[in-house]
């Protein structure tokens, strides 16, 4: 796989929502039939997500080794538009989509360098300290994250309950 290339233009008051990075297919992440197999969409979402936090200004690296801070995978998605083959360029799109204090969901599309949809997903991820125990996310990246998410004003969320449910509505800060 060649090195990703990822296009990065910094704004000051919000750091840029989507990262674009550029990925040949290498022939070892083909299938006998030459086409890409299934599972290797999900490294490439991983790539796309590692360039978009680089983008934002840390890394993964970062957030674990200097604020012990993992964003663990709980949920992973995929669905498949049209076969990706060996040398093919691909750009990965990768977005947040969603941020809470303790979850994290980004969306991917997969493209050609044409324009067409090959794959789209999303991953699901839980704010965890080293032992995997659930923990806020640190603010420094709460504010990084809601600005990409394109609102840096608190609003509400309300949790899902069951129909059921007696309590009175919880809401959440975002």
């Amino acid at each position: 796989m060649s090195r990703p290339n990822s296009s990065v233009s910094f704004n000051e008051k919000r750091p840029p929502a989507v990262n674009e990075t550029r990925i040949r297919v290498r022939y070892a992440e083909t299938d006998q039939m030459g086409v890409v197999y299934h599972a290797n969409h999900f490294v490439w979402f991983e790539i796309g997500r590692v360039e978009l936090l680089r983008q934002f200004g840390f890394s993964y690296k970062d957030m674990e080794r200097e604020d012990d801070c993992f964003i663990a995978v709980v949920d992973a998605r995929c669905r498949y538009k049209a076969p990706v083959h060996y040398d093919d360029e691909v750009i990965v799109r990768t977005s947040l989509k969603h941020v809470r204090e303790k979850v994290i969901r980004f969306s991917y599309e997969l493209r050609s360098v044409e324009g067409n949809l090959l794959a789209e997903g999303e991953t699901t991820h839980i704010v965890a300290n080293s032992k995997m125990e659930s923990r806020a996310l640190p603010e420094k990246y709460m504010k990084i994250f809601r600005a990409a998410v394109g609102s840096g004003e608190r609003t509400a969320t309300r949790e899902r309950r069951p129909v059921n449910d007696r309590r009175s509505p919880a809401v959440t800060e975002n």
